[in-house]
């Protein structure tokens, strides 16, 4: 990865994460508290959408390849129980977040190398999102106006017309998780333990271990579970056309099921959800790349 040169960040600061040591081992990925003090004094960004639109702008993927390796989602309509959900084209990545990646981007001491990582809560993720975003010269899709001392953001709302980096929407997720497939596992009726760590009592395992799915996206159910962007909710009971899901809510998605789960958590059809501050050695998350919806 190429070093970053934070000057070009224009006064960016965020939220830095310290971690021990990423081994499959119970040893947690913790926050530093000093330094997220500083950090919300001297913080000036307050999440605001910044444009990087320019004239003669095209609508190509932007640089990510020093960060991240994307995989492309043509766009499709998915048919979920009797309720349709068609969705734009958009970029997944590959894989989880690293730690390796998320402590480069958020300034952290990481040393879990290829290791997904964990214990970010989803304000967290979302914050990955924002700084990653600028770092290749996108808008921010968080928009907020201030961090409290529990490091929620204050006055939250998702801008999902830019292009951006940021958290998928649940639809998003499912329909990269099953790669045009309708069986209950994207693996179909193949064994399980090749395709997903799961059923564990170690931890995590580094990222790509296994066989990816038919769009070449690896850990799609296993390793960790990840936060996706939407409030967890009832889905809804008429057809949908890029559907962000539920408007507020007090608990965030989470999909795909993590290493010390059951294999049925990793159907790709089952859900789950969380507290958006919980933070766990099993859940974590990936990106993608949307031009706007």
């Amino acid at each position: 990865m190429k070093s970053i040169n934070w000057l070009l960040l224009c006064g960016l600061s965020v939220l830095t994460l310290a971690a021990c040591t990423a081994t499959g081992s119970s040893e947690e990925f913790e926050v530093d508290e000093a330094i997220i003090s500083g950090w919300k004094a001297n913080h000036k960004d307050k999440g605001e959408v910044h444009s990087s639109s320019s004239e003669g702008e095209t609508d190509s993927l932007p640089d990510l390849s020093d960060y991240l390796k994307m995989v492309e989602i043509p766009a499709m309509t998915y048919v979920r129980g009797n309720i349709q959900f068609s969705l734009d084209e958009y970029s997944m990545s590959e894989t989880e977040v690293t730690q390796e990646l998320y402590s480069e981007v958020m300034q952290g001491t990481a040393k879990g190398g290829k290791y997904p990582v964990y214990d970010v809560n989803w304000y967290e993720a979302a914050l990955f999102c924002n700084a990653i975003s600028k770092l290749v010269g996108l808008d921010t899709a968080y928009v907020y106006k201030s961090i409290n001392a529990d490091g929620e953001l204050v006055n939250l709302s998702v801008n999902y017309a830019v292009k951006t980096v940021r958290l998928p929407t649940e639809m998003e997720w499912e329909v990269a998780a099953r790669a045009g497939s309708q069986s209950t596992y994207y693996w179909g009726t193949a064994e399980a333990s090749k395709y997903a760590y799961y059923a564990q009592s170690k931890g995590p395992v580094e990222v790509a271990s296994y066989i990816p799915n038919a769009y070449g996206l690896y850990d799609m159910g296993g390793n960790v579970a990840e936060w996706v962007g939407d409030w967890y909710a009832s889905l809804p009971t008429t057809s949908q056309v890029n559907y962000t899901g539920a408007s507020s809510g007090t608990l965030k998605g989470i999909r795909g099921g993590g290493w010390s789960d059951k294999v049925t958590a990793l159907a790709s059809a089952e859900r789950n959800k969380k507290d958006p501050m919980y933070r766990g050695q099993t859940v974590g998350f990936r990106v993608v790349y949307s031009k706007g919806i």
